[in-house]
């Protein structure tokens, strides 16, 4: 039996609302404000503020050392050479260098992300592109084909009656907005209700690590946490035994408050007695019949090296889990390594980058497919053949990447533009390039008509002859300077 919209409405926030605390737990542990764990609570009532959580926040580390390989370049049509400038405009006039890049930070740190295609009423030639946390959205398929069938994006505004609950439904042939009142959801008459006919859901699922079990993607995170909060406890333990074994820890036998006290006669704090004073006595502190038992004894400070120890054996493990090459995670050796090692090292990280380039590329070729459609009016189906063009994920040095590029080129394997996007170069800079080779084109083809034939021969002319030297051998010839 087919839903109606408000039943639609309140099963999506009921599967929002479970997932709600899985996401915001991924979300502190990307922030670093996970809670202690491992650690006692009697412990922790001990302490209280005097010694506070140590984070080593992995992971952010392992989610930022991935996106920081994600950067969008253009989009290409199938029969097209270069990238389609269309596109790029609209995804420029959204902002969508950054929001692209926050919609791929959020699907790494919680698994997925969403992206809503509407009209701008100022502007029906610039498709609106916004991307949405997945704290605030939720999104349905259809278990036979994939596809978004229905969709809500939940929001709170303050009003005069406190804060008011507010959401948008997406369905495949309309958009609806709605406010809960007295606890009852009802459409939102200050909305105009958007009846767009268009038979698909504007709305795309950026996922992380999809799988067919769980297409809306898992958090980069799951492998991580455990190791992370093992860390994060040994490097507290560690602030721990700094506050209470890394001094010296003094013993003192016979004494008694009053003998702890300054020339003015004021006690001494506890923390003075143990750190940064020299302690002096008049009492006899012979053991013996004629003294007075009284004696201070030092234990030796305890060294914290099992800790570092322990920190390095579950950094190894992370950079393992993760792919990410050990310096990243501060393990460098004495002698630094090579180019074509560092390079070798992060081998996993980069092929990792291309995986979610390939998973992301897909979800970014839908959006535009219905971009498409919102200016067109129908579905263009070059679309669904539509290429992202991805920066290289990889680190290769800029000699290395020029040399293969030209060599490339020189053997007539790719066009020059192509050498150009290999370089890294992007859309709009090749454009300028290429204008400046049409104009300097121009400009020798005007030169060559107008009988100006000497820059053209100096080019091609071949060098001259070296002049014979008296002073040389019989039979050798000079080889000509240059």
């Amino acid at each position: 039996m087919e839903r109606t919209e408000l039943q639609w409405l309140t099963h999506l926030i009921k599967c929002h609302d479970k997932d709600l605390p899985g996401l915001r737990l991924m979300d502190r542990y990307y922030e670093g404000k996970q809670p202690l764990s491992y650690m006692a609570p009697e412990l922790q009532a001990e302490m209280q503020e005097t010694v506070r959580q140590v984070v080593i926040n992995w992971p952010r580390l392992v989610v930022d050392s991935l996106e920081e390989r994600l950067d969008v370049e253009g989009f290409r049509f199938p029969s097209a050479a270069e990238a389609d400038a269309e596109l790029w405009r609209i995804w420029q006039a959204n902002d969508m260098d950054e929001k692209s890049q926050q919609g791929h930070l959020d699907a790494l740190i919680v698994g997925r992300a969403y992206v809503v295609i509407g009209t701008r009423e100022d502007d029906p030639l610039t498709p609106l592109i916004t991307v949405e946390s997945a704290l605030q959205m939720y999104a349905e398929r259809d278990p036979r084909t994939g596809e978004v069938i229905a969709a809500v994006k939940r929001w709170s505004e303050s009003g005069p009656d406190g804060k008011v609950e507010h959401a948008t439904l997406y369905r495949p042939d309309a958009t609806s907005w709605w406010a809960k009142t007295d606890g009852v959801w009802a459409e939102d008459k200050e909305y105009e209700r958007d009846d767009h006919e268009i038979g698909e859901v504007m709305v795309e699922i950026l996922a992380n690590r999809a799988r067919l079990e769980c297409p809306d993607g898992i958090s980069e995170l799951a492998d991580v946490i455990p190791l992370s909060d093992a860390a994060c406890k040994i490097a507290t333990d560690m602030m721990v035994s700094a506050e209470y074994h890394a001094t010296p820890r003094r013993v003192a036998f016979g004494f008694g408050e009053e003998d702890f006290q300054d020339e003015n006669g004021r006690k001494v704090s506890a923390f003075s007695r143990i750190i940064g004073r020299m302690w002096a006595t008049e009492k006899n502190r012979k053991t013996g019949p004629d003294g007075d038992g009284a004696d201070v004894i030092q234990f030796p400070e305890a060294l914290l090296t099992n800790f570092h120890s322990t920190l390095t054996q579950l950094a190894t493990l992370v950079a393992s889990l993760s792919g990410m090459p050990p310096h990243f995670l501060g393990q460098a050796a004495d002698n630094p390594a090579s180019a074509d090692g560092i390079r070798s090292s992060e081998t996993r990280l980069v092929k990792r980058a291309e995986r979610r380039q390939r998973g992301n590329g897909g979800t970014w070729e839908r959006v535009n497919r219905k971009v498409r459609r919102l200016i067109d009016g129908v579905w263009n189906p070059e679309a669904r053949s539509l290429e992202t063009i991805w920066r290289d994920a990889s680190t290769p040095t800029i000699a290395q990447k020029a040399d293969a590029s030209v060599k490339l080129y020189t053997a007539k394997i790719v066009p020059l533009r192509q050498t150009r996007e290999d370089l890294g170069y992007t859309q709009a800079q090749i454009d300028r390039m290429e204008e400046e080779d049409e104009a300097a084109a121009r400009s020798a083809m005007h030169r060559i008509l107008d009988g100006d034939l000497a820059a053209f021969e100096a080019g091609t002319k071949p060098p001259p002859e070296p002049e014979p030297d008296p002073a040389a051998p019989p039979g050798r010839v000079p080889v000509a300077a240059g």
